[in-house]
């Protein structure tokens, strides 16, 4: 009887727990790994999207080229002012010499031109340059002004009668009731010559008495001459003061 009975095996039941820690552990180990990754990444880049806390970003440094300064030369009409102190009182040299250069020098118009000249004795002081005025129309120079254009023109001259420019032309007083205050070079108005220099004053014709001067002074602003104080005529023919200043020997 007992050799007709056949034992079977017990059927194992699979165990829920092991397999659970199995999964867990397979869960750890990825999570380590992605930490490891996320932490990898940030310390080889920073500024890894992955980072929260991300470092600031440096600006960028802005270079230009080497500056380099370029001389500009002034235009022909370059007019500077500058701000002259009114004077208390005006002073007259004390000795007035006639110099051969007083004498009215001879213009030599553009044919076809006719010039109507008045002159204005201006005495010699013991400054080292003589100045001669003369009055004529503008339209020797400006042909279309007409009477519409009072001025004054000139040139310097040096001891040997050549062009002398960058010699600074200075001209204050009042004209009408308005102050005037220009300063300028020789050598700003060819139309006057190679030492040419010009004062616009007015669109129109105007009479004043020794309310106006003019001064040279040489290059390194010493005056040349005194203030030459002269006269505006409310006259057509007569609206262009022209100065020749010469330096004396």
């Amino acid at each position: 009887m007992m050799d007709n009975f056949e034992l079977k095996p017990e059927e194992s039941k699979p165990n829920r727990t092991s397999l659970i820690w199995n999964i867990l552990t397979v869960l750890v180990v990825l999570g380590i790994l992605g930490v490891g990754y996320f932490y990898l990444s940030i310390f080889t880049n920073p500024s890894s999207a992955l980072n929260p806390f991300p470092p600031a970003s440096v600006p960028t440094f802005y270079q230009t080229a080497t500056f380099t300064n370029t001389w500009i030369p002034q235009p022909a009409t370059w007019t500077p002012t500058i701000t002259i102190p009114p004077e208390p009182s005006r002073t007259k040299a004390p000795t007035w010499t006639l110099l051969p250069e007083m004498v009215t020098p001879s213009e030599t118009l553009t044919p076809g031109i006719t010039s109507t000249v008045s002159t204005q004795t201006i005495p010699a002081t013991a400054m080292p340059a003589s100045a001669a005025v003369t009055y004529i129309p503008s339209t020797n120079f400006h042909p279309d002004k007409g009477c519409n254009w009072l001025g004054v023109g000139g040139k310097v001259l040096g001891t040997d009668g050549k062009p002398l420019i960058n010699q600074y032309i200075q001209m204050g007083g009042t004209l009408d009731t308005k102050s005037i205050n220009f300063l300028t070079l020789s050598s700003t108005a060819a139309i006057y010559g190679a030492s040419g220099f010009e004062f616009v004053l007015s669109d129109h014709t105007i009479a004043s008495s020794q309310t106006l001067w003019i001064q040279l002074f040489d290059i390194n602003f010493k005056p040349l001459t005194n203030k030459i104080y002269f006269d505006t005529y409310a006259d057509c023919a007569k609206n262009l003061v022209m100065f020749t200043f010469t330096k004396t020997p």
